[in-house]
């Protein structure tokens, strides 16, 4: 019997991430030699439908944050069954439902999402690095569809509030997504300038910039919400684009609505008013009347489904509305979306669902029925590039990683532009149409 690509050995440990707080890096290697390696993400505003990161919860260990429980189930239970099965590093859905059927659970609650994730992420490096292909290649084969790879549209982190900015804002992220660059190589050197010339602007009325959010994005103190739109547009203005939907650069919002719901109420206390549903979605349908927002992210909670039917009805057919914690990168979450007419898009996070099969499944879900997928990184991200050949390995239009600062959003970055080099000087780029 040829037993190639059979597990060898499965080692975890625990490591830190971006926001210096552990996490889980699991190795793979295989008969052959052949390693993998993954480090699972971790979020700040999560989802409560979203799979479970299992922590410790000893206060004299990180505070209660170490993750030695996930830990010692990849190298007690995970590793252990995978070795002495029969299952291939190649076979990945093979190597994911035995996964999902360890833990037994849901929401991956037992051996812990974050656990599983790992696991699951570095049998794909092992698998890749068996076949002498790149991982995005690999990746594209576990798709359900015909794919060919292809360079996403960006959407990039400047101004952050609500978790990811210290609460300066009660909504968390302004975006831009240079939607006029003929391909990702320049659409990156177009953020930067933006990011760049926004920073100016800021410095200019007197804040200091030198301090960033989570995700490398400006923390400024503004007193609106839409002080940070009307600075946005006057950083495209001043690195000399032209903000629009049809022209230069376009504006995006991760508005992160179920942070500040209260009580059936959105709480929006840095401008010290509190607004129901209706008024929400009239604030976001005003919103984008007067500036070129074209895509807006968890604009209402996570349980508001009426309001999300309304939203999507009143402005779906202009804005790309994304489920992040709507959705949760959950195929059954997203079907009833589909279903209910809920949204037209969902962003696509490893960790919300914690294998590498079931996140395909998803992406293929969405676009299969006209969804619009985002795959995105978390808050507290590592140095693991892995969702650039996610994104690229699936031919996902659209990728938000942070802003164009902090070396764990610059990873996947320029992981993508090791990736345009190697598909040569006509790298598919999805461009404009990724919207």
């Amino acid at each position: 019997m040829n037993r190639n690509g059979r597990f060898e050995r499965i080692h975890a440990r625990e490591v830190l991430d971006s926001r210096g707080r552990p996490t889980v890096e699991v190795d793979v290697t295989l008969n052959d030699g052949s390693f993998g390696r993954a480090i699972v993400p971790s979020g700040a505003s999560t989802g409560k439908y979203e799979a479970v990161e299992l922590r410790d919860h000893d206060e004299l260990w990180y505070g209660g944050l170490g993750v030695n429980l996930a830990v010692n189930h990849v190298n007690k239970v995970l590793g252990p069954e995978l070795k002495n099965s029969e299952i291939s590093a190649s076979d990945q859905r093979a190597v994911d439902a035995r996964l999902i059927e360890l833990d037994g659970t849901s929401d991956k609650s037992n051996l812990g999402a974050n656990a599983i994730l790992g696991t699951s992420l570095a049998t794909a490096r092992a698998a890749a690095q068996q076949r002498s292909i790149p991982l995005f290649r690999h990746i594209s084969e576990l798709s359900s569809r015909e794919v060919s790879p292809k360079l996403p549209m960006i959407t990039v982190n400047i101004i952050s509030g609500g978790a990811h900015g210290g609460d300066n804002l009660d909504m968390q992220d302004f975006l831009i997504s240079p939607v006029g660059a003929p391909d990702y190589r320049t659409s990156l050197a177009w953020s930067v300038r933006v990011r760049e010339s926004v920073s100016k602007v800021l410095r200019d009325k007197g804040f200091h910039t030198h301090v960033v959010a989570d995700e490398g994005g400006l923390a400024p103190f503004l007193d609106t919400h839409t002080d940070a739109l009307e600075t946005i547009m006057q950083g495209i203005h001043g690195a000399g684009f032209e903000p629009g939907i049809d022209r230069d650069v376009a504006i995006a919002m991760d508005v992160a609505a179920t942070e500040f719901h209260v009580d059936g109420v959105y709480e929006l206390r840095s401008e010290n008013r509190s607004l129901s549903s209706s008024q929400m979605i009239s604030l976001l349908a005003d919103w984008t009347s007067r500036y070129p927002i074209l895509s807006i992210e968890d604009g209402l909670s996570e349980d508001d489904w009426e309001g999300w039917k309304v939203l999507t009805r009143v402005i779906g057919d202009r804005v790309q509305l994304v489920g992040d914690d709507l959705f949760t990168t959950n195929s059954e979450r997203l079907r009833c979306g589909i279903s209910g007419g809920i949204a037209n898009s969902v962003l696509v996070k490893l960790n919300q669902i914690g294998t590498l099969t079931e996140t395909i499944d998803l992406i293929d879900l969405a676009m299969e029925s006209g969804y619009i997928p985002v795959v995105s990184a978390r808050s507290g991200e590592t140095e693991d590039p892995f969702i650039a050949d996610l994104v690229v390995g699936t031919a996902t239009p659209q990728f938000k990683v942070g802003s164009t600062t902090r070396s764990e959003r610059t990873a996947k970055w320029n992981q993508l532009l090791r990736i345009e080099e190697e598909l040569g000087p006509d790298a598919p780029f999805v461009g404009r149409e990724a919207f």
